[in-house]
């Protein structure tokens, strides 16, 4: 009976074994889930973080277009400003050399009226 009691005394000791271990399994699963429904939070703020990415990289991308854009632009309108400028300025050379032209043929007519006045 000895044998018996030993035996029974050690199942009951194994069962309050059992009992412990199922009780820190279930501890363990609440905390896994809980970790898990705690752990959601950061994900969802690291999607919602590189979804701000994504769109502030297009809209990086759509300003370094308008910025190619406009540069084109700006070099084209340079370009026809300095073709512009540059026919004004042989236009006024050319104006001016007329007006230095017509200048002396008012001189000369002054001279020549002068002359026919005497």
């Amino acid at each position: 009976m000895d044998e018996c009691d030993a035996t029974n005394a050690e199942n009951c000791m194994l069962k309050e074994v059992c009992a412990k271990l199922k009780k820190d399994v279930r501890m363990l699963e609440r905390n896994k889930q809980e970790l898990e429904r705690v752990n959601k939070i950061p994900q969802c703020e690291k999607l919602r973080a590189e979804e701000k990415i994504l769109t502030l990289c297009k809209d990086l991308d759509t300003l370094k277009d308008l910025m190619n854009t406009r540069k084109k632009v700006f070099n084209t309108d340079i370009s026809i400003l300095e073709c512009e400028s540059l026919n004004l300025k042989l236009r006024l050379e050319s104006l001016v050399s007329e007006n230095n032209q017509l200048r002396e043929k008012v001189h000369k007519a002054e001279s020549d009226l002068a002359q026919n006045k005497r």
